[in-house]
Protein backbone atom coordinates (compact mmCIF):
# COMPACT_ATOMS: atom_id res chain seq x y z
CA UNK A 1 0.00 0.00 0.00
CA UNK A 2 1.55 3.21 -1.22
CA UNK A 3 2.38 5.57 1.82
CA UNK A 4 -0.49 8.17 1.10
CA UNK A 5 -3.32 5.61 1.77
CA UNK A 6 -1.51 4.26 4.77
CA UNK A 7 -1.71 7.81 6.36
CA UNK A 8 -5.49 7.95 5.02
CA UNK A 9 -6.26 4.38 6.44
CA UNK A 10 -4.52 5.19 9.35
CA UNK A 11 -6.84 8.25 10.17
CA UNK A 12 -10.25 6.55 8.87
CA UNK A 13 -9.09 4.07 11.16
CA UNK A 14 -8.73 6.30 14.21
CA UNK A 15 -12.26 7.75 13.63
CA UNK A 16 -13.95 4.11 13.93
CA UNK A 17 -12.97 4.00 17.68
CA UNK A 18 -15.76 5.00 19.92
CA UNK A 19 -15.17 6.47 23.70
CA UNK A 20 -15.68 3.35 25.93
CA UNK A 21 -17.54 3.65 29.13
CA UNK A 22 -15.93 1.89 32.24
CA UNK A 23 -17.74 -1.10 33.75
CA UNK A 24 -18.76 -2.24 37.43
CA UNK A 25 -20.56 -1.78 40.34
CA UNK A 26 -23.51 -3.15 42.49
CA UNK A 27 -26.88 -3.26 40.46
CA UNK A 28 -28.78 0.11 40.34
CA UNK A 29 -32.61 0.41 39.19
CA UNK A 30 -33.17 2.54 36.10
CA UNK A 31 -37.22 3.23 35.85
CA UNK A 32 -38.85 -0.03 35.31
CA UNK A 33 -35.61 -2.27 35.56
CA UNK A 34 -32.26 -2.91 37.11
CA UNK A 35 -29.01 -2.88 36.04
CA UNK A 36 -26.56 -5.60 37.22
CA UNK A 37 -22.34 -5.25 35.79
CA UNK A 38 -21.58 -8.74 35.29
CA UNK A 39 -18.43 -10.41 34.12
CA UNK A 40 -18.07 -14.37 32.83
CA UNK A 41 -15.64 -16.25 32.33
CA UNK A 42 -15.76 -17.86 28.84
CA UNK A 43 -13.83 -19.96 26.83
CA UNK A 44 -13.35 -19.06 22.94
CA UNK A 45 -10.57 -19.44 20.60
CA UNK A 46 -8.48 -21.68 22.73
CA UNK A 47 -8.39 -18.96 25.38
CA UNK A 48 -9.80 -18.35 28.66
CA UNK A 49 -11.33 -14.88 29.06
CA UNK A 50 -13.18 -12.24 30.96
CA UNK A 51 -16.70 -11.12 29.10
CA UNK A 52 -17.72 -7.96 30.44
CA UNK A 53 -21.91 -7.61 30.17
CA UNK A 54 -24.89 -5.94 31.71
CA UNK A 55 -28.23 -7.57 32.99
CA UNK A 56 -31.13 -5.45 32.57
CA UNK A 57 -34.14 -7.27 34.59
CA UNK A 58 -37.62 -5.68 34.04
CA UNK A 59 -39.40 -4.89 37.55
CA UNK A 60 -41.95 -7.60 38.54
CA UNK A 61 -39.47 -10.27 36.62
CA UNK A 62 -38.71 -13.27 38.98
CA UNK A 63 -38.39 -17.04 39.19
CA UNK A 64 -42.23 -16.82 39.65
CA UNK A 65 -42.87 -14.18 37.00
CA UNK A 66 -40.56 -15.24 34.36
CA UNK A 67 -39.96 -13.61 31.06
CA UNK A 68 -38.25 -14.06 27.85
CA UNK A 69 -34.83 -12.50 27.13
CA UNK A 70 -32.56 -10.54 24.87
CA UNK A 71 -28.99 -10.77 23.94
CA UNK A 72 -27.07 -8.22 22.35
CA UNK A 73 -23.80 -7.05 21.46
CA UNK A 74 -22.04 -4.30 20.17
CA UNK A 75 -20.89 -3.39 16.42
CA UNK A 76 -17.09 -3.38 15.58
CA UNK A 77 -15.35 -0.85 17.85
CA UNK A 78 -18.17 -0.24 19.96
CA UNK A 79 -18.98 -2.17 23.48
CA UNK A 80 -21.75 -2.51 25.95
CA UNK A 81 -22.02 1.06 26.83
CA UNK A 82 -21.98 2.73 23.53
CA UNK A 83 -24.94 3.98 22.31
CA UNK A 84 -26.74 1.73 20.17
CA UNK A 85 -26.27 -1.33 22.62
CA UNK A 86 -27.14 0.02 25.37
CA UNK A 87 -30.20 1.54 23.87
CA UNK A 88 -31.08 -2.22 22.82
CA UNK A 89 -30.66 -3.10 26.52
CA UNK A 90 -32.97 -0.01 27.67
CA UNK A 91 -35.64 -0.57 24.65
CA UNK A 92 -36.14 -4.21 25.59
CA UNK A 93 -36.10 -3.86 29.19
CA UNK A 94 -38.53 -0.86 29.02
CA UNK A 95 -40.74 -3.54 27.41
CA UNK A 96 -40.68 -6.51 29.91
CA UNK A 97 -38.01 -8.57 27.89
CA UNK A 98 -34.68 -9.73 30.55
CA UNK A 99 -31.97 -8.11 28.73
CA UNK A 100 -28.26 -9.14 28.59
CA UNK A 101 -25.70 -7.27 26.76
CA UNK A 102 -21.76 -7.74 26.35
CA UNK A 103 -18.97 -6.39 25.33
CA UNK A 104 -17.65 -8.49 22.17
CA UNK A 105 -14.61 -10.67 22.61
CA UNK A 106 -11.59 -7.93 21.82
CA UNK A 107 -13.43 -5.02 22.70
CA UNK A 108 -14.52 -2.48 25.36
CA UNK A 109 -13.54 -4.27 28.88
CA UNK A 110 -13.97 -8.16 27.62
CA UNK A 111 -11.16 -10.07 26.77
CA UNK A 112 -9.85 -12.79 24.22
CA UNK A 113 -8.89 -11.83 20.60
CA UNK A 114 -10.82 -10.11 17.65
CA UNK A 115 -11.79 -12.97 15.15
CA UNK A 116 -14.65 -11.44 12.94
CA UNK A 117 -17.24 -13.35 14.69
CA UNK A 118 -16.38 -17.11 14.24
CA UNK A 119 -19.03 -19.20 15.10
CA UNK A 120 -15.70 -21.82 17.06
CA UNK A 121 -14.92 -18.59 18.87
CA UNK A 122 -17.58 -15.59 19.54
CA UNK A 123 -20.39 -17.82 18.47
CA UNK A 124 -19.35 -20.17 21.72
CA UNK A 125 -18.72 -17.75 23.89
CA UNK A 126 -22.10 -16.32 23.39
CA UNK A 127 -23.47 -19.76 23.88
CA UNK A 128 -21.83 -19.95 27.07
CA UNK A 129 -23.98 -16.46 27.80
CA UNK A 130 -27.15 -18.49 26.55
CA UNK A 131 -25.98 -20.91 29.40
CA UNK A 132 -26.50 -18.29 32.27
CA UNK A 133 -30.11 -17.31 30.91
CA UNK A 134 -30.89 -21.07 30.91
CA UNK A 135 -29.70 -21.46 34.25
CA UNK A 136 -27.10 -23.48 33.68
CA UNK A 137 -24.00 -21.42 34.91
CA UNK A 138 -23.99 -18.67 37.76
CA UNK A 139 -21.56 -15.19 36.35
CA UNK A 140 -18.19 -14.91 37.91
CA UNK A 141 -19.96 -13.37 41.52
CA UNK A 142 -22.09 -15.95 41.67
CA UNK A 143 -25.18 -14.01 39.84
CA UNK A 144 -27.79 -16.62 38.38
CA UNK A 145 -30.36 -15.94 36.27
CA UNK A 146 -32.91 -17.43 37.78
CA UNK A 147 -36.21 -15.64 35.81
CA UNK A 148 -35.86 -16.34 32.23
CA UNK A 149 -38.76 -17.94 30.40
CA UNK A 150 -37.30 -21.83 29.81
CA UNK A 151 -38.75 -24.13 26.59
CA UNK A 152 -36.70 -26.81 28.49
CA UNK A 153 -34.29 -27.19 31.58
CA UNK A 154 -31.35 -25.12 30.61
CA UNK A 155 -33.03 -23.73 27.25
CA UNK A 156 -34.05 -20.19 27.68
CA UNK A 157 -36.52 -18.57 25.26
CA UNK A 158 -34.00 -15.55 23.83
CA UNK A 159 -33.34 -13.58 20.77
CA UNK A 160 -30.84 -11.72 19.84
CA UNK A 161 -30.59 -8.08 17.82
CA UNK A 162 -28.14 -6.05 16.80
CA UNK A 163 -26.07 -4.22 13.65
CA UNK A 164 -23.40 -4.75 11.37
CA UNK A 165 -20.16 -6.99 13.98
CA UNK A 166 -23.51 -7.21 16.62
CA UNK A 167 -25.27 -8.57 13.25
CA UNK A 168 -22.51 -11.49 12.64
CA UNK A 169 -22.89 -12.97 15.72
CA UNK A 170 -26.22 -13.64 15.90
CA UNK A 171 -25.48 -16.01 13.16
CA UNK A 172 -22.53 -17.17 14.23
CA UNK A 173 -23.97 -18.33 17.57
CA UNK A 174 -27.42 -19.71 16.03
CA UNK A 175 -25.10 -21.68 14.22
CA UNK A 176 -23.62 -23.56 17.35
CA UNK A 177 -26.55 -23.10 19.84
CA UNK A 178 -30.16 -24.56 18.64
CA UNK A 179 -31.47 -22.93 21.43
CA UNK A 180 -31.72 -19.20 20.41
CA UNK A 181 -35.41 -18.48 19.32
CA UNK A 182 -34.69 -15.33 17.45
CA UNK A 183 -32.74 -13.38 15.41
CA UNK A 184 -32.80 -9.99 14.03
CA UNK A 185 -29.46 -8.97 12.32
CA UNK A 186 -28.40 -5.55 10.68
CA UNK A 187 -26.40 -4.32 8.51
CA UNK A 188 -24.34 -7.35 8.35
CA UNK A 189 -22.31 -9.71 5.60
CA UNK A 190 -23.19 -12.98 4.44
CA UNK A 191 -19.73 -13.41 2.42
CA UNK A 192 -16.59 -11.33 4.09
CA UNK A 193 -15.02 -11.96 0.83
CA UNK A 194 -17.25 -10.29 -1.29
CA UNK A 195 -17.33 -7.64 1.60
CA UNK A 196 -13.71 -6.59 1.66
CA UNK A 197 -12.35 -8.03 -1.55
CA UNK A 198 -15.87 -7.41 -3.78
CA UNK A 199 -15.99 -9.70 -7.17
CA UNK A 200 -19.41 -8.97 -8.82
CA UNK A 201 -18.74 -11.24 -12.08
CA UNK A 202 -20.93 -14.37 -11.05
CA UNK A 203 -19.66 -17.33 -10.92
CA UNK A 204 -16.23 -16.29 -9.60
CA UNK A 205 -16.21 -17.58 -5.95
CA UNK A 206 -12.56 -18.40 -6.19
CA UNK A 207 -11.26 -15.66 -8.43
CA UNK A 208 -10.52 -12.70 -5.56
CA UNK A 209 -11.82 -9.03 -7.00
CA UNK A 210 -11.01 -5.49 -6.34
CA UNK A 211 -9.72 -5.26 -2.29
CA UNK A 212 -11.63 -2.14 -1.27
CA UNK A 213 -9.01 -0.84 0.88
CA UNK A 214 -10.28 2.04 2.48
CA UNK A 215 -13.02 0.23 4.53
CA UNK A 216 -10.81 -2.51 5.31
CA UNK A 217 -8.30 -0.81 6.80
CA UNK A 218 -9.78 1.64 8.57
CA UNK A 219 -11.56 -0.91 10.69
CA UNK A 220 -8.22 -3.08 10.82
CA UNK A 221 -6.28 -0.22 12.33
CA UNK A 222 -9.31 1.29 14.91
CA UNK A 223 -8.91 -2.99 16.18
CA UNK A 224 -5.22 -3.13 16.10
CA UNK A 225 -5.05 0.54 17.88
CA UNK A 226 -6.86 0.03 21.09
CA UNK A 227 -4.77 0.49 23.88
CA UNK A 228 -4.78 4.06 23.09
CA UNK A 229 -8.54 4.20 24.42
CA UNK A 230 -8.76 1.17 26.52
CA UNK A 231 -6.90 1.39 29.78
CA UNK A 232 -5.46 -1.84 31.63
CA UNK A 233 -6.19 -3.54 27.97
CA UNK A 234 -7.09 -7.15 29.27
CA UNK A 235 -3.41 -9.16 28.77
CA UNK A 236 -5.61 -11.94 26.87
CA UNK A 237 -5.92 -9.68 24.43
CA UNK A 238 -2.61 -9.29 22.88
CA UNK A 239 -1.49 -12.19 20.58
CA UNK A 240 1.84 -11.06 19.24
CA UNK A 241 4.20 -7.99 18.03
CA UNK A 242 3.02 -8.62 14.79
CA UNK A 243 -0.95 -9.15 14.76
CA UNK A 244 -1.52 -6.87 18.49
CA UNK A 245 -5.17 -7.74 19.19
CA UNK A 246 -6.96 -9.86 15.96
CA UNK A 247 -6.40 -13.76 15.81
CA UNK A 248 -3.57 -14.44 13.05
CA UNK A 249 -5.35 -15.02 10.14
CA UNK A 250 -6.74 -12.05 9.99
CA UNK A 251 -3.65 -10.26 10.02
CA UNK A 252 -2.58 -12.17 7.45
CA UNK A 253 -5.88 -12.15 5.10
CA UNK A 254 -5.16 -7.83 5.63
CA UNK A 255 -1.47 -7.83 4.95
CA UNK A 256 -2.17 -10.28 2.15
CA UNK A 257 -5.03 -7.63 0.58
CA UNK A 258 -2.57 -4.92 1.21
CA UNK A 259 -0.20 -6.27 -1.41
CA UNK A 260 -2.10 -6.14 -4.26
CA UNK A 261 -1.42 -9.29 -5.11
CA UNK A 262 -3.07 -12.87 -5.02
CA UNK A 263 -0.37 -15.92 -5.40
CA UNK A 264 -2.48 -19.10 -5.12
CA UNK A 265 -1.38 -20.46 -2.03
CA UNK A 266 -1.51 -17.02 0.07
CA UNK A 267 -5.37 -16.81 -1.83
CA UNK A 268 -6.29 -20.17 -1.12
CA UNK A 269 -5.62 -19.42 2.62
CA UNK A 270 -7.52 -15.71 2.38
CA UNK A 271 -10.42 -17.78 0.67
CA UNK A 272 -10.54 -20.07 3.76
CA UNK A 273 -10.14 -17.92 6.78
CA UNK A 274 -12.81 -15.42 5.45
CA UNK A 275 -15.39 -17.80 4.41
CA UNK A 276 -14.87 -20.10 7.71
CA UNK A 277 -16.06 -16.58 9.24
CA UNK A 278 -18.75 -15.90 6.88
CA UNK A 279 -22.72 -16.69 7.27
CA UNK A 280 -22.55 -18.02 4.00
CA UNK A 281 -20.70 -20.97 5.20
CA UNK A 282 -22.78 -22.21 7.86
CA UNK A 283 -26.13 -20.38 7.67
CA UNK A 284 -27.52 -24.34 6.47
CA UNK A 285 -27.16 -24.55 10.64
CA UNK A 286 -29.18 -21.68 11.14
CA UNK A 287 -32.29 -22.63 12.27
CA UNK A 288 -33.80 -19.38 14.17
CA UNK A 289 -36.39 -17.68 12.42
CA UNK A 290 -34.60 -14.53 11.03
CA UNK A 291 -35.73 -11.02 10.01
CA UNK A 292 -32.90 -9.11 8.00
CA UNK A 293 -32.19 -5.56 7.82
CA UNK A 294 -30.12 -4.25 5.22
CA UNK A 295 -29.29 -0.74 4.56
CA UNK A 296 -29.08 0.76 1.01
CA UNK A 297 -26.81 3.61 1.68
CA UNK A 298 -23.92 0.77 2.06
CA UNK A 299 -20.83 0.36 0.62
CA UNK A 300 -19.55 -1.71 3.41
CA UNK A 301 -22.12 -4.45 3.49
CA UNK A 302 -24.51 -4.11 0.40
CA UNK A 303 -27.82 -5.23 -0.41
CA UNK A 304 -26.62 -8.07 -1.97
CA UNK A 305 -25.69 -9.50 1.32
CA UNK A 306 -29.04 -9.65 3.18
CA UNK A 307 -30.48 -10.56 0.14
CA UNK A 308 -27.79 -13.88 -0.35
CA UNK A 309 -28.27 -14.92 3.33
CA UNK A 310 -32.66 -14.31 3.08
CA UNK A 311 -32.68 -16.52 -0.07
CA UNK A 312 -30.54 -19.35 1.77
CA UNK A 313 -32.33 -19.27 4.97
CA UNK A 314 -35.92 -19.10 2.74
CA UNK A 315 -34.53 -21.99 0.51
CA UNK A 316 -33.99 -24.26 3.55
CA UNK A 317 -37.54 -23.60 5.50
CA UNK A 318 -36.20 -21.15 8.15
CA UNK A 319 -38.39 -18.34 8.85
CA UNK A 320 -37.06 -15.62 7.53
CA UNK A 321 -38.10 -11.87 6.23
CA UNK A 322 -36.27 -9.59 4.84
CA UNK A 323 -36.28 -5.71 4.77
CA UNK A 324 -34.20 -2.94 2.97
CA UNK A 325 -34.03 0.38 5.25
CA UNK A 326 -32.96 3.84 4.34
CA UNK A 327 -29.76 4.07 6.12
CA UNK A 328 -26.51 2.03 6.46
CA UNK A 329 -22.75 2.12 6.96
CA UNK A 330 -22.01 5.11 4.38
CA UNK A 331 -24.00 7.69 6.41
CA UNK A 332 -26.91 8.44 7.67
CA UNK A 333 -26.70 5.85 11.07
CA UNK A 334 -26.74 8.74 13.42
CA UNK A 335 -29.14 10.57 11.70
CA UNK A 336 -31.65 8.69 10.18
CA UNK A 337 -34.57 10.08 7.68
CA UNK A 338 -38.01 10.98 9.59
CA UNK A 339 -39.73 7.76 10.88
CA UNK A 340 -36.91 5.66 9.90
CA UNK A 341 -35.69 3.19 13.07
CA UNK A 342 -32.89 5.08 15.21
CA UNK A 343 -31.34 2.44 17.37
CA UNK A 344 -29.93 5.11 19.50
CA UNK A 345 -33.87 6.86 20.65
CA UNK A 346 -35.11 3.12 20.40
CA UNK A 347 -38.34 3.94 18.64
CA UNK A 348 -39.06 0.70 17.72
CA UNK A 349 -42.97 1.60 18.27
CA UNK A 350 -42.95 5.08 16.23
CA UNK A 351 -41.04 3.43 12.84
CA UNK A 352 -41.74 0.64 10.57
CA UNK A 353 -38.56 -1.72 11.07
CA UNK A 354 -38.87 -0.70 14.82
CA UNK A 355 -42.42 -2.19 14.52
CA UNK A 356 -41.45 -5.30 12.70
CA UNK A 357 -38.82 -6.14 15.36
CA UNK A 358 -41.24 -6.14 18.15
CA UNK A 359 -43.43 -8.15 15.96
CA UNK A 360 -41.10 -10.72 15.67
CA UNK A 361 -39.94 -10.80 19.44
CA UNK A 362 -43.87 -11.28 20.10
CA UNK A 363 -44.00 -14.25 17.39
CA UNK A 364 -41.31 -15.75 18.49
CA UNK A 365 -40.21 -14.79 22.00
CA UNK A 366 -43.66 -14.41 23.66
CA UNK A 367 -45.00 -16.71 21.44
CA UNK A 368 -48.60 -14.80 20.65
CA UNK A 369 -49.55 -17.12 17.46
CA UNK A 370 -51.97 -13.99 16.73
CA UNK A 371 -49.07 -11.18 16.40
CA UNK A 372 -48.23 -11.16 12.27
CA UNK A 373 -44.52 -11.00 11.73
CA UNK A 374 -45.30 -8.89 8.35
CA UNK A 375 -44.65 -9.77 4.37
CA UNK A 376 -41.63 -11.48 3.37
CA UNK A 377 -39.80 -8.29 1.97
CA UNK A 378 -39.87 -4.48 2.20
CA UNK A 379 -38.07 -1.58 1.03
CA UNK A 380 -37.86 1.88 1.96
CA UNK A 381 -38.71 4.49 -0.97
CA UNK A 382 -36.99 7.39 -0.36
CA UNK A 383 -39.23 9.49 -3.56
CA UNK A 384 -42.32 9.44 -0.67
CA UNK A 385 -42.26 12.20 1.46
CA UNK A 386 -45.13 10.55 4.10
CA UNK A 387 -43.02 8.85 6.46
CA UNK A 388 -46.03 6.73 7.30
CA UNK A 389 -45.82 5.31 3.57
CA UNK A 390 -42.05 4.66 2.92
CA UNK A 391 -42.30 1.10 2.85
CA UNK A 392 -43.80 -0.63 -0.11
CA UNK A 393 -43.82 -4.61 0.10
CA UNK A 394 -43.85 -7.85 -1.84
CA UNK A 395 -43.70 -11.58 -1.18
CA UNK A 396 -40.59 -11.72 -3.12
CA UNK A 397 -37.40 -9.64 -4.25
CA UNK A 398 -38.69 -7.89 -7.84
CA UNK A 399 -37.39 -10.51 -10.56
CA UNK A 400 -35.09 -9.47 -13.74
CA UNK A 401 -37.48 -7.67 -15.61
CA UNK A 402 -36.36 -4.80 -18.32
CA UNK A 403 -33.75 -5.40 -20.63
CA UNK A 404 -31.50 -2.62 -22.50
CA UNK A 405 -28.89 -2.82 -25.09
CA UNK A 406 -25.32 -1.68 -24.97
CA UNK A 407 -24.88 0.17 -28.65
CA UNK A 408 -22.23 1.11 -30.24
CA UNK A 409 -22.96 4.19 -30.93
CA UNK A 410 -22.62 5.00 -26.87
CA UNK A 411 -26.77 4.63 -26.73
CA UNK A 412 -28.69 2.46 -24.59
CA UNK A 413 -31.17 0.93 -26.24
CA UNK A 414 -34.72 -0.95 -25.92
CA UNK A 415 -34.38 -3.30 -28.95
CA UNK A 416 -31.60 -5.40 -30.00
CA UNK A 417 -32.15 -4.32 -33.89
CA UNK A 418 -31.43 -0.85 -32.82
CA UNK A 419 -28.31 -1.77 -31.72
CA UNK A 420 -25.19 0.18 -33.84
CA UNK A 421 -22.34 -2.11 -35.00
CA UNK A 422 -19.58 -0.40 -33.57
CA UNK A 423 -16.31 -0.45 -31.15
CA UNK A 424 -15.32 2.08 -28.44
CA UNK A 425 -12.49 1.70 -26.10
CA UNK A 426 -10.29 2.91 -22.97
CA UNK A 427 -7.47 2.81 -21.29
CA UNK A 428 -6.51 2.47 -17.85
CA UNK A 429 -3.48 4.99 -16.10
CA UNK A 430 -1.16 4.14 -13.63
CA UNK A 431 -3.46 5.81 -10.89
CA UNK A 432 -7.01 5.84 -10.31
CA UNK A 433 -9.15 8.08 -13.00
CA UNK A 434 -12.52 7.30 -11.52
CA UNK A 435 -14.21 8.14 -7.75
CA UNK A 436 -17.66 6.66 -6.00
CA UNK A 437 -16.76 7.58 -2.71
CA UNK A 438 -14.18 8.15 0.09
CA UNK A 439 -15.77 5.44 1.92
CA UNK A 440 -15.44 6.51 5.87
CA UNK A 441 -15.90 10.24 5.00
CA UNK A 442 -18.84 10.60 6.89
CA UNK A 443 -16.98 9.07 10.17
CA UNK A 444 -14.46 12.04 9.67
CA UNK A 445 -17.08 14.73 9.04
CA UNK A 446 -15.25 15.63 5.73
CA UNK A 447 -16.88 16.21 2.70
CA UNK A 448 -16.62 13.73 0.11
CA UNK A 449 -16.52 14.98 -3.78
CA UNK A 450 -19.12 13.82 -6.28
CA UNK A 451 -18.34 10.40 -8.18
CA UNK A 452 -17.01 10.95 -11.62
CA UNK A 453 -14.88 9.42 -13.99
CA UNK A 454 -11.96 10.94 -16.28
CA UNK A 455 -12.44 10.72 -19.87
CA UNK A 456 -10.82 8.05 -21.71
CA UNK A 457 -10.75 5.81 -19.22
CA UNK A 458 -14.29 4.75 -19.05
CA UNK A 459 -17.05 4.21 -21.74
CA UNK A 460 -20.30 4.70 -21.12
CA UNK A 461 -23.56 4.01 -22.57
CA UNK A 462 -26.79 6.45 -22.03
CA UNK A 463 -30.58 5.53 -22.66
CA UNK A 464 -33.12 8.07 -24.43
CA UNK A 465 -35.24 10.35 -22.06
CA UNK A 466 -37.84 7.97 -19.90
CA UNK A 467 -41.13 8.61 -20.93
CA UNK A 468 -42.91 7.61 -17.66
CA UNK A 469 -41.22 6.24 -13.97
CA UNK A 470 -39.17 3.22 -13.59
CA UNK A 471 -38.36 1.40 -10.08
CA UNK A 472 -35.64 -0.28 -9.77
CA UNK A 473 -35.45 -2.74 -6.76
CA UNK A 474 -33.09 -4.97 -6.64
CA UNK A 475 -29.56 -6.15 -8.23
CA UNK A 476 -29.57 -5.12 -11.95
CA UNK A 477 -27.28 -7.55 -14.43
CA UNK A 478 -25.58 -7.01 -17.19
CA UNK A 479 -23.43 -9.30 -19.58
CA UNK A 480 -20.23 -7.62 -21.00
CA UNK A 481 -17.37 -9.05 -23.62
CA UNK A 482 -14.43 -7.15 -23.74
CA UNK A 483 -11.08 -7.44 -26.06
CA UNK A 484 -7.95 -6.62 -23.83
CA UNK A 485 -5.03 -8.65 -25.90
CA UNK A 486 -2.73 -6.81 -22.73
CA UNK A 487 -4.86 -8.52 -20.65
CA UNK A 488 -5.29 -11.84 -22.36
CA UNK A 489 -1.33 -12.42 -22.19
CA UNK A 490 -1.26 -12.60 -18.46
CA UNK A 491 -5.07 -14.49 -18.40
CA UNK A 492 -3.21 -17.42 -17.13
CA UNK A 493 -0.70 -15.69 -14.63
CA UNK A 494 0.31 -17.82 -11.57
CA UNK A 495 -0.90 -14.52 -9.40
CA UNK A 496 -4.61 -13.76 -10.07
CA UNK A 497 -3.75 -9.82 -10.10
CA UNK A 498 -2.38 -10.31 -13.14
CA UNK A 499 -6.20 -10.27 -14.33
CA UNK A 500 -8.08 -7.65 -15.92
CA UNK A 501 -10.01 -5.14 -13.50
CA UNK A 502 -13.02 -2.89 -14.36
CA UNK A 503 -15.93 -1.32 -12.78
CA UNK A 504 -19.16 -1.10 -13.50
CA UNK A 505 -21.99 1.23 -12.34
CA UNK A 506 -25.37 2.72 -13.47
CA UNK A 507 -26.29 6.47 -13.17
CA UNK A 508 -29.10 8.75 -13.08
CA UNK A 509 -29.07 11.55 -15.24
CA UNK A 510 -31.05 14.48 -15.13
CA UNK A 511 -32.50 16.42 -17.61
CA UNK A 512 -29.68 18.75 -17.00
CA UNK A 513 -27.37 16.81 -17.49
CA UNK A 514 -26.83 16.46 -13.53
CA UNK A 515 -25.51 12.56 -13.10
CA UNK A 516 -26.12 10.85 -9.83
CA UNK A 517 -24.35 7.45 -8.92
CA UNK A 518 -27.25 6.27 -6.70
CA UNK A 519 -25.53 5.91 -2.86
CA UNK A 520 -22.07 5.68 -4.70
CA UNK A 521 -22.41 2.12 -5.06
CA UNK A 522 -20.17 0.40 -7.59
CA UNK A 523 -19.84 -3.60 -8.75
CA UNK A 524 -15.64 -4.23 -8.83
CA UNK A 525 -15.16 -7.06 -11.58
CA UNK A 526 -11.91 -9.35 -11.68
CA UNK A 527 -12.40 -10.02 -14.73
CA UNK A 528 -12.55 -14.51 -15.02
CA UNK A 529 -11.80 -15.26 -18.33
CA UNK A 530 -11.01 -12.05 -20.42
CA UNK A 531 -11.54 -14.31 -23.48
CA UNK A 532 -15.43 -15.14 -23.03
CA UNK A 533 -18.46 -13.46 -21.93
CA UNK A 534 -19.19 -12.86 -18.34
CA UNK A 535 -22.34 -11.43 -15.87
CA UNK A 536 -21.91 -9.16 -13.57
CA UNK A 537 -24.47 -8.62 -10.65
CA UNK A 538 -24.10 -5.01 -9.54
CA UNK A 539 -24.76 -3.96 -5.79
CA UNK A 540 -28.91 -4.11 -5.34
CA UNK A 541 -30.48 -0.02 -5.15
CA UNK A 542 -34.08 0.86 -5.14
CA UNK A 543 -34.42 3.92 -6.92
CA UNK A 544 -36.73 5.82 -9.47
CA UNK A 545 -35.86 6.76 -12.43
CA UNK A 546 -38.22 9.57 -12.78
CA UNK A 547 -39.57 10.43 -15.95
CA UNK A 548 -37.26 12.64 -18.20
CA UNK A 549 -34.53 10.80 -16.51
CA UNK A 550 -32.26 8.53 -18.79
CA UNK A 551 -30.24 5.47 -17.42
CA UNK A 552 -26.61 5.83 -18.15
CA UNK A 553 -24.76 2.73 -17.66
CA UNK A 554 -20.59 2.77 -17.18
CA UNK A 555 -17.58 0.35 -17.52
CA UNK A 556 -14.90 2.61 -15.66
CA UNK A 557 -11.41 1.34 -15.34
CA UNK A 558 -10.59 2.17 -11.68
CA UNK A 559 -11.84 3.39 -8.55
CA UNK A 560 -10.06 5.23 -6.26
CA UNK A 561 -11.61 2.97 -2.65
CA UNK A 562 -10.36 0.08 -4.55
CA UNK A 563 -7.10 -1.30 -5.70
CA UNK A 564 -7.02 -1.60 -9.39
CA UNK A 565 -5.52 -2.82 -12.68
CA UNK A 566 -1.58 -3.90 -12.11
CA UNK A 567 -0.05 -2.61 -15.34
CA UNK A 568 -1.99 -0.86 -18.26
CA UNK A 569 -4.83 -2.56 -20.35
CA UNK A 570 -6.64 -1.06 -22.81
CA UNK A 571 -10.12 -2.58 -22.86
CA UNK A 572 -12.21 -2.11 -26.12
CA UNK A 573 -16.29 -2.81 -25.97
CA UNK A 574 -17.55 -4.26 -29.28
CA UNK A 575 -21.28 -4.25 -30.10
CA UNK A 576 -23.41 -5.86 -33.71
CA UNK A 577 -27.31 -6.73 -33.32
CA UNK A 578 -26.68 -10.06 -32.70
CA UNK A 579 -23.63 -9.88 -30.14
CA UNK A 580 -23.74 -6.90 -27.94
CA UNK A 581 -23.52 -6.09 -23.86
CA UNK A 582 -27.24 -6.22 -22.03
CA UNK A 583 -28.00 -4.90 -19.04
CA UNK A 584 -31.10 -6.38 -17.51
CA UNK A 585 -33.14 -4.45 -14.85
CA UNK A 586 -35.51 -5.68 -11.95
CA UNK A 587 -37.82 -2.97 -12.15
CA UNK A 588 -41.24 -3.21 -9.18
CA UNK A 589 -44.03 -4.02 -10.60
CA UNK A 590 -42.47 -5.55 -13.76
Amino acid sequence: MSRSRAVLAALLGAALITPLALAGGPAHAVGRYTVTPLKFTVRAGGRSCAVDADLYRPAGVDRAHPAPAVLATNGFGGSKSDGSTDAIARAFAGRGYVSLVYSGLGFGHSGCLISLDDPDSDGRAAAQLVDFLGGKRSADDGTRADFVTLDAPGDPRVGMIGGSYGGAIQLATASVDHRVDALVPLLTWNDLVYSLDPNNAVGTRDVPGAFKWQWTNGFYLSGETQPLTVPSLDPTRINSAACLHFVSDVCTTVHTLNTGSYPADRTARLLAFARRVSPATYLSRVQAPTLLVQGQADSLFNLNEATASYRTLRTQGTPTALIWQSWGHSGGIADPAAGELNLVQGNLETSYVGRRILAWFDRYLRQDKNTGTGPAFAYYRDWITDPGRTYATADRVPALSRTLYLSGDGKLVDNRAKVARGSRSYTNWAVPTSHSESSLAGSLNLPDPAPYDTQGTYLAWTGAPLAGNVDVVGAPQVTLKVVSPRAERVQNSADAADRLVLFAKLYDVAPDGTQTLVHRLVAPVRVPDVTRNFTVTLPGIVHRYAAGHRLRFVVAASDDAYFGNRGIKPVTVVSAPGDTGVLRLPVAGG
